[in-house]
């Protein structure tokens, strides 16, 4: 007979399974389970739950199932064109707005590190605020199309490009958010990423971001010498 907290460990992952698409692993409820207190309602204890793994690192907590993942193959460019029937959830690795170009992106980066911002053609002295999200370099308002690099639970990256503006995409997202991706289209590689397949359910790693927003500037440099070095 199941005890009282493995009913409730079986109750939790129902509901998250159910309401967000996601899938912690039995190691990894367990161990949540050991941190709550016995009398926590079930709401609550899915609440928390919640909100640690949108926190984690998927690749230690959710799922490897293969009806969970991408296949290990999706980034093939030899396959010209399928289709990802899902539900699968991926993590935040990297993102880039491809309405501009590197070097428009590292001057809007240099920009802010010196307080600056635009109004029209001006430029303005900006101040943060308790409104202002300075957890990522928001380098841009624009609408993309963005170019996101993705990770599913067994590691496997993918990039994906925003073929209509989602909700929610955009510079300002922290590393390690979680996406739920569900009849995706892969063309050649490539994840085609639109409202209808793609949804934002949120969640930042913190170090993660903090590496990347460390180091976005550096890798745009890289990335137009290694382009200036193969012309």
């Amino acid at each position: 007979m199941a005890t009282q907290n493995q009913q409730l460990v079986a109750q939790v992952a129902a509901q998250l399974a159910s309401s967000r698409s996601l899938h912690p692993t039995q190691q990894w409820l367990t161990a949540f389970m050991t941190t709550q207190k016995p009398t926590t309602p079930l709401p609550a204890l899915t609440q928390t739950a919640l909100f640690r793994l949108l926190s984690s690192d998927i690749t230690t907590s959710l799922s490897t199932d293969i009806a969970h993942c991408l296949p290990q193959d999706v980034h093939n460019i030899v396959v010209k064109e399928r289709r990802l029937q899902g539900p699968v959830v991926v993590q935040l690795l990297g993102i880039e707005d491809m309405s501009k170009s590197r070097w428009e992106q590292i001057e809007a980066i240099e920009a802010l590190e010196r307080g600056e911002g635009t109004k029209g053609r001006e430029i303005i002295r900006v101040t943060a605020t308790e409104e202002d999200d300075d957890s990522a370099p928001n380098v841009t308002k624009s609408g993309g199309p963005h170019k996101l690099s993705l990770q599913d639970a067994r590691g496997t990256r993918v990039y994906g490009m925003e073929l209509k503006q989602v909700q929610g995409v955009g510079l300002s997202m922290s590393m390690g958010c979680k996406i739920l991706l569900k009849n995706v289209v892969v063309a050649r590689g490539m994840l085609l990423m639109e409202p209808g397949n793609t949804t934002i359910v949120g969640g930042k790693i913190e170090a993660l971001h903090e590496a990347w927003k460390k180091n976005r500037k550096s890798q745009l440099k890289a990335a137009i010498e290694a382009h200036e070095r193969a012309t």
